[in-house]
């Protein structure tokens, strides 16, 4: 006789087990409740925020974020990533609940990897924001929160989409998202240009995320910047962002220099 006769052990039943998240009406509740009814009364409200921002101009799109994670009033990590590439030539800020966030860019790169295959080339950006933006909208009233702009380069040049997790998808040259994202729309809107040089877009890019940092408390750690071109993203720096607010204040040698003349 087989021990497994003797102890009446069972295979356990494999059939169910999926790779896929369960249908918007699946997930498992306490009998006699709704599920956005139970995840309102009973889920968790931590308030979390970031800064992340991107800009479509001449030579690409810029992608920029603080590194801070928050959990309330507790940094949970302060060097996260908030950066995540997709592909090679498309990559998204997210802001939002991170475990959201990290598992739909997860779905997201499983499937246009797979429609990369069945068609023998990768979706333009546009059509991965419109796959996105599906795929989310079939949990709106379930307390999911994920908000990013996808920054990518196709085959009709450099694209820029917000996707929001309740189906919200938009097109533009500017999104900024996040607790800080008031602070870094200050600095954009200011010294924001199509024509800008590379050189020039970087330094935007840092700035504006460096004063939303020293303005808002659920952002801070570090300044990470990432540049999308036709060739591919490419990941250009990580600044301190209290160093880099500091830097920022002091003024230029040659304003000291005349100041000092003067007086």
């Amino acid at each position: 006789m087989a021990l497994q006769d003797v102890c009446n052990w069972q295979a356990p039943d494999t059939q169910g087990i999926s790779p896929h998240l369960p249908q918007p009406g699946g997930w498992a509740m306490p009998r006699g409740y709704d599920p956005q009814t139970f995840l309102q009364i009973h889920g968790p409200k931590l308030a979390h925020g970031t800064t992340t921002l991107a800009f479509r101009f001449r030579h690409g799109v810029i992608a920029a974020a603080d590194t801070r994670s928050s959990c309330g009033n507790y940094v949970a990590c302060p060097a996260s990533q908030k950066v995540i590439p997709v592909h090679q030539h498309l990559l998204g800020t997210i802001s939002g609940t991170s475990a959201d966030c990290v598992t739909w860019y997860r779905i997201l790169q499983r499937e246009l990897r797979l429609r990369a295959l069945r068609e023998g080339q990768l979706p333009s950006v546009a059509s991965a924001a419109k796959l996105l933006s599906a795929m989310m909208s079939r949990y709106r009233g379930l307390d999911l929160c994920v908000a990013t702009a996808l920054c990518g380069w196709d085959r009709s040049g450099p694209a820029l989409f917000y996707v929001y997790s309740d189906g919200t998808r938009l097109q533009g040259d500017i999104f900024s998202v996040g607790s800080g994202s008031p602070y870094a729309y200050g600095v954009l809107d200011r010294g924001y240009r199509y024509d800008m040089t590379t050189q020039e877009a970087y330094a935007l890019a840092r700035r504006a995320v460096a004063h939303a940092t020293h303005r808002d408390a659920y952002s801070g750690g570090s300044v990470d910047l990432f540049h999308v071109r036709e060739s591919g993203w490419e990941y250009v720096s990580r600044n301190d962002a209290c160093v880099l607010y500091t830097e920022l204040q002091e003024p230029p040698k040659g304003d000291e220099e005349a100041s000092n003349a003067s007086s």
